[in-house]
């Protein structure tokens, strides 16, 4: 076995980028930017009133100063003459100010009457104009690799950009593997089980920027693995779950050498997670996952969603742990990294007391993993120990 450091060094030099595609900015949110975007006007491209007021050409003014009002400016609208001195253009907020204006005197601070108004009493000091450019100028540029974001994608749309180069998303192939298996919704013989684990893959799979494709179950025979193997060879990572430990049933290991597999590894110290594979077969990349549905789970979150990083071109990462409080005590842990399931008030993270790898029950209600080294120590509530958000 190998500790899941190592395993981790071999999923990222497993995994690549997968190449990038062009989409309208409409249907770019949650997708990772490949390239830089640079701007193609600038923000605001005009300078404009932050107010509504009256746009003068006279920096200084005092109380009792008199304007002749000569037009009015509105957004979309702007007033075509230069200003004069003692000549002012009512102005609205985000309308274009007037060639000569200087500033804005807020409504509030002065007194109308007709086509002229008078400075009242203390009026504001601020100019109340935003300058061209003052938010981005033409040229200026989001750098690439990050996920866009609602104000990334707003950000783009100002800078009159209307598709981006993005990722391509991963495709996925999940192939759930068993005899004992049916799907949701199909009634099961007295020893079968619903084959959970590979929706649950999915909903982590595209919630993370890949696309999901949910095979046939393949059955426990070799001819059903290859023709399911052969419906994912067109993924960039093929997924198994289940019939990769060394049980007289357990073949995919068996014939996805048959088919080329160059294995990376077989085998973690990892509680839950013992029998995970990795490697490549033929131009994809293939993880086995256990068949136990926490155990998949959670080895999907720890080997999968990096590899799946790797492949959308972002830098590769192990899941990022930190630390919290115990509110319980916990065993000692035996040789194996545990990620326990637990559940994060605050600072404070409570140990499910049940931590078999079949309850999916228990892993519904955590909102985190407890990571515990090789041979931990039993660890009383209030001392600090790791833990993974999930």
């Amino acid at each position: 076995m190998i500790s899941v450091r190592e395993a981790l060094d071999h999923v990222f030099a497993l995994a690549s980028p997968v190449g990038a595609e062009t989409v309208p900015l409409r249907q770019a949110a949650g997708r990772v930017l490949a390239e830089p975007v640079k701007a193609n006007r600038a923000q605001p491209p005009f300078a404009t009133s932050t107010m509504d007021g009256y746009a003068i050409a006279s920096k200084d003014v005092s109380p009792g100063d008199k304007f002749t009002v000569i037009g009015e400016a509105a957004a979309g609208h702007r007033f075509e003459r230069t200003l004069g001195h003692g000549e002012a253009v009512r102005i609205f907020t985000g309308a274009p100010v007037p060639n000569g204006a200087v500033r804005v005197i807020i409504q509030e601070d002065v007194t109308r009457s007709g086509d002229a108004f008078t400075v009242n009493d203390s009026p504001d000091s601020s100019f109340y104009i935003r300058p061209s450019g003052a938010d981005f100028d033409v040229n200026d540029s989001i750098t690439s690799r990050r996920i866009l974001s609602a104000s990334d994608i707003a950000l783009i749309a100002a800078m009159n950009v209307p598709e981006v180069v993005v990722s391509r998303k991963p495709v996925v192939a999940l192939i759930a593997t068993g005899d004992e298996l049916i799907l949701p919704g199909e009634k099961p013989g007295p020893d079968q089980i619903i084959a959970s684990n590979a929706l649950g893959l999915a909903a982590m799979i595209e919630a993370n920027g890949a696309a999901a494709r949910i095979l046939p179950i393949a059955r426990d025979t070799i001819a059903s693995l290859n023709g399911v193997f052969d419906l994912a060879s067109d993924a960039d990572l093929i997924v198994t779950i289940g019939g990769a430990s060394v049980g007289d049933h357990d073949l995919v290991g068996r014939v996805a050498e048959m088919r080329g597999l160059e294995r990376a590894f077989y085998k973690i110290a990892m509680r839950p997670g013992k029998p995970l594979m990795a490697g490549r077969m033929g131009s994809s990349r293939i993880l086995g996952l256990p068949g136990n549905p926490v155990s998949s789970i959670v080895c999907g979150r720890i080997f999968m969603l990096p590899m799946i990083q790797i492949m959308l071109g972002l830098p590769a990462k192990a899941a990022q742990t930190r630390p919290a409080k115990l509110a319980n005590n916990i065993p000692g842990n035996g040789p194996r990294e545990h990620y326990m399931r637990a559940t994060l008030n605050a600072d404070e993270v409570t140990v499910a007391g049940r931590q078999d790898s079949g309850l999916l029950t228990v892993l519904a209600k955590a909102n985190a993993l407890v990571v515990r080294p090789p041979n931990d120590p039993a660890r009383q509530a209030g001392e600090t120990v790791q833990v993974i958000d999930l």
